[in-house]
Parts: structure tokens; C-alpha cells; sequence
């Protein structure tokens, strides 16, 4: 992870230098102006695992300092932000033109895994497939050489920013079929893992942390490429997106201090024990 300088950029008007964290962010340590006794964080459930261990860790160096983490999406994160409830937002997606104004610091980056059951014999997918898989037009397993089973489509909800990543993706606007299960990647993970039968789509540092630990879920490539994490960084992977830290203003005291943190060297190691991917400017 380059850690040369620090970004952050206006969705308006494009990128600019956070040029008075330059320092702090290189040493990757705290500054002593932090003015707030709780820290606020609130967004992304993709995202809330990993700065919830960051901040764990934070803490050993800010005792005095209250840090709350809360999910609830991306969404919410923005909306917390920009009404003044949270001092810094969580988002696994690019910021929308409404959005504009906005401060952004992209930590790491992350996929989008296509996931069936450990179980499931198809191996490969083209995009064609997939798109007809997710629109309903195919219907069953042995059309794709598999098992003669109905496809169980388990789909997200349609504000996810999963979803709007694999609706563009796939050009599926409107399309989408199948079963959606309200709730975070594991509720997906859970019920794909349950089914031989299902395919569904999630985080890809999810989908990697919970295959490691045993459940029974296999990522499917997309356009014969794994969302492994040299994929990622080189872009070979097509389904990828940043991981956000969002402020209404220019940080300052604890939210600056807890930003330049996530961005240093010191949280590159949770940001890979995440599955995720340091974020190289």
C-alpha cells in the first residue's frame, strides 16, 4: 500500500490533497488533537467488521476515546454523515453526482463473488449465462452441465450496493429474478450454503472469510477470472469497488486522527486478514 500521501476527493470536482494529515498518515500514528470524547461510525456492513477491528486496536492508543461502530449500509452511512449523527460514514460504493461535496477516503478495495454451493459441479459461467441465470431464463442446472435441479436464485436487495454493482455489471436493470433475503452478506452466504441448488452474490472478502472457516460455498468466476486479490489490484477482476470513508467536512481532531490510522500502515494487516485489499492510490 503506497502511503505517499493521503486522498480524498470532492465527487464534483475530482481529487484534491489532504496536505496537513501528510505526516500524521506516513507515521501511521495519531495525532494528540482529537476533540471529540465519542467517535461515531456508521454505514456499510461490509465494511463495519474490519473498522471495528481497526478500531479495537485504535483504542490501545486512544483509551479516552469512545469509538461506536454501527452498521446499516452504505446509504445510511451517507444519510448519518450529511445530517450530522455520525462523523464518519462507511460506503462500498462509488459516491453518486448527489452525493457531491462530500469527503472520501478510499481505504481498500473489494469484490463482488458470484457464490454457489461447495456441492454444485459447474465450474465456469460466461457472463451470458449468468445474466440468464439472474433473469430467469435458465431455469435449471443441467442447461449449465449441471445437476438436473431448478436454480435457486437468492438475490439481494435492490439498494445493496452489491446489487446496483451486479445489476450494471450484468445489465440486468429490471430483470433480476429470484428470491431476495433482507439482511448482510452472511444471510446470503447462509442460505447459498444451505442449498445446493442456489446461486447468489456477495462481498468477496465475505465470501473468502467464510470459506476459509469451512462454509460450504464456492466463488464461480466471472469472465474466467477469480476475485483473487492480485485480480483485484490490476482490475483483471470486473466486479470491484472501492471502500469509503466518508465525511460531511474536512476532518478534524478524532476523525481525522482515526482516518490517517485506517489509511496507514498499521491497518494494512486487518485490511488483508478482511480479505479485502489495501487501497494503492
Amino acid at each position: 500500500m503506497r502511503l505517499h500521501r493521503v486522498l480524498f476527493f470532492l465527487t464534483s470536482i475530482g481529487i484534491l490533497l489532504l496536505g496537513a494529515a501528510v505526516q500524521t498518515a506516513l507515521a501511521g500514528e495519531p495525532s494528540d488533537r482529537p476533540t471529540a470524547s465519542t467517535l461515531r461510525i456508521t454505514g456499510s456492513s461490509t465494511m463495519c467488521p474490519l473498522i471495528a477491528a481497526i478500531a479495537e486496536r485504535y483504542r490501545v492508543l486512544r483509551p479516552e476515546l469512545r469509538i461506536d461502530v454501527q452498521c446499516g449500509g452504505s446509504d445510511r452511512g451517507i444519510r448519518d454523515v450529511q445530517q450530522g449523527n455520525a462523523e464518519i460514514g462507511l460506503v462500498s460504493r462509488t459516491l453518486k453526482p448527489e452525493e457531491k461535496g462530500m469527503f472520501g477516503f478510499p481505504m481498500a478495495r473489494d469484490g463482488v463473488s458470484i457464490i454457489v454451493h461447495k456441492s454444485n459441479p459447474v465450474e465456469n459461467l460466461t457472463d451470458e449465462q449468468i445474466r440468464g441465470v439472474f433473469s430467469g431464463k435458465i431455469g435449471s442446472w443441467l442447461a449449465l452441465n449441471g445437476k438436473s435441479d431448478p436454480i435457486v436464485v437468492v438475490l439481494r436487495e435492490e439498494q445493496k450496493p452489491v446489487t446496483e454493482l451486479f445489476v450494471k455489471y450484468f445489465d440486468l436493470q429490471g430483470l433480476l429474478k429470484g428470491k431476495v433475503l433482507p439482511g448482510d452478506n452472511p444471510v446470503t452466504i447462509a442460505a447459498v450454503g444451505a442449498d445446493p441448488r442456489a446461486i447468489g452474490y456477495v462481498s468477496s472478502g465475505e465470501a473468502g472469510r467464510t470459506a476459509a472457516v469451512g462454509s460450504p460455498i464456492r466463488v464461480i468466476p466471472v469472465g474466467g477470472v477469480l476475485p483473487t486479490s492480485r485480480n483485484v489490484i490490476t482490475g483483471n477482476y470486473p466486479l470491484t469497488r472501492p471502500l469509503t470513508l466518508v465525511t460531511r467536512d474536512l476532518p478534524d481532531g478524532a476523525a481525522e486522527d482515526f482516518i490517517n490510522y485506517c489509511l496507514s500502515p498499521k491497518a494494512v494487516d486487518l485490511i488483508e486478514q478482511f480479505d479485502f485489499v489495501p487501497y494503492e492510490d
